[in-house]
């Protein structure tokens, strides 16, 4: 039997939807650990610790350790810590954020910051926007952890980073810099945390415009997956193409 392939999974909308497990994603995720098949969980949420979020998969259902996550949050804190090792940031965000922050030596301050991180939070207030775009005003760098525009709450859909950074742009004149999906920036990052290799490694997500194209654009094997956003009549309209198409992950054999 061939050796198998590497596979970085997005969360929601994959694995997760909705407050429950799509159907067949602890198999999936099984099948995957008997065939001894490295994997990691990618999400640009950047709210939750990857502590936070396997407990949060446990409870629903999905044995996924901790060490198996890997957060648009991870992604910044390493960006940066290569960049300028040992900084500081003022940070909008949770405590995904900050953990990430402080664990690659970062402090966190609003006094004369190398960088405005910006990620997602339950809520956002006008005080901490004013306060970005003073600082970012007086010289600080502007770095957001993932594009998403909104994403999913309870009764409806939730303005996230992406909408929040288009505030503080259009307020600073600075454009940010962001680190998740589809950066290429962050797969990388995350192979390289995995130990893999783009050409024996498989993108599975749900969404085309993250994604997919963050797979074709790292030279991955890419799966969309139908239990997301993404419908099959949405995919010919786009310029890339997935690999292969599924309806879920319960498809999959690794």
């Amino acid at each position: 039997m061939p050796a198998p392939r590497d596979y970085l999974i997005d969360m929601d909308g994959v694995l997760i939807s909705g407050g429950g497990m799509i159907p067949g994603a602890d198999g999936f995720l099984a099948r995957l650990r008997q065939r001894a098949a490295k994997h990691l969980i990618l999400t640009n949420n950047s709210r939750y610790t990857p502590g936070d979020l396997a407990h949060r998969l446990r409870g629903l259902g999905l044995e996924v350790p901790a060490e198996c996550i890997f957060t648009s949050a991870m992604a910044t804190a390493r960006f940066l810590q290569a960049q300028r090792p040992n900084g500081t940031a003022f940070v909008i965000g949770e405590s995904g954020l900050t953990w990430a922050l402080y664990n690659v030596g970062y402090v966190i301050t609003d006094r004369q910051p190398d960088y405005v991180v910006l990620g997602e939070a339950a809520s956002y207030t006008l005080e901490s926007f004013t306060q970005a775009v003073r600082l970012i005003g007086a010289g600080a760098r502007f770095i957001a952890t993932n594009p998403d525009p909104n994403g999913p709450g309870e009764g409806g859909i939730v303005p996230a980073c992406g909408a929040v950074a288009a505030l503080i742009e259009k307020a600073s004149g600075v454009s940010p810099l962001f680190v998740g999906k589809p950066n290429p920036l962050m797969m990388r990052m995350a192979l390289n945390y995995l130990g893999a290799h783009s050409e024996n490694t498989t993108m599975i997500g749900d969404r085309m415009d993250t994604d997919v194209i963050a797979g074709v654009q790292s030279g991955m094997e890419t799966i969309l997956v139908l239990s997301g956003v993404t419908r099959r009549d949405d995919v010919a309209r786009f310029p890339y193409q997935p690999t292969h198409i599924a309806e879920s992950v319960a498809e999959i054999e690794p």
